[in-house]
């Protein structure tokens, strides 16, 4: 089989892949209920209570440092536990990988509890 040959069933998956989600918009449109929507539908739904007020409100930033913090360190169990699971296999520069990136991460922690964002009843510190 020649060169072209090869890419032959990548092209043909690009294509699909392509395709694959303007087809369903298009098919959802079509058998779609609602072609006009209600005024219903251009609410914010919050457990089902009506909103009142404006949506524009300020939030405490500090709810959001904590989601990020969760987020990073939620990534780092996702990436060792694979790493976990071939540990006896692999050799000793990915055990050294895996040592420097808990201790980036444990650097991170403490930077993070050093700035006191770690604390939930007090305010928390700012990032600044």
């Amino acid at each position: 089989m020649g060169l072209a040959e090869d890419f032959i069933p990548i092209v043909i998956f690009i294509i699909v892949g392509l395709m694959f989600p303007m087809v369903m918009v298009f098919v959802s449109s079509l058998i779609g209920r609602q072609k006009k929507p209600e005024p219903d539908k251009y609410l914010t739904y919050e457990c089902g209570v009506i909103p009142t007020g404006s949506a524009w409100m300020q939030h405490n930033v500090e709810y959001y440092m904590y989601a990020l913090l969760f987020v990073v360190f939620d990534v780092e169990t996702v990436f060792l536990y694979p790493w976990a699971v071939v540990f006896k296999k692999i050799g000793i520069f990915a055990t050294i990988d895996v040592i420097i990136f808990i201790c980036v991460l444990a650097f991170g922690l403490v930077y993070a509890w050093k700035k006191g964002v770690l604390e939930w009843m007090n305010g928390g510190a700012s990032w600044r």
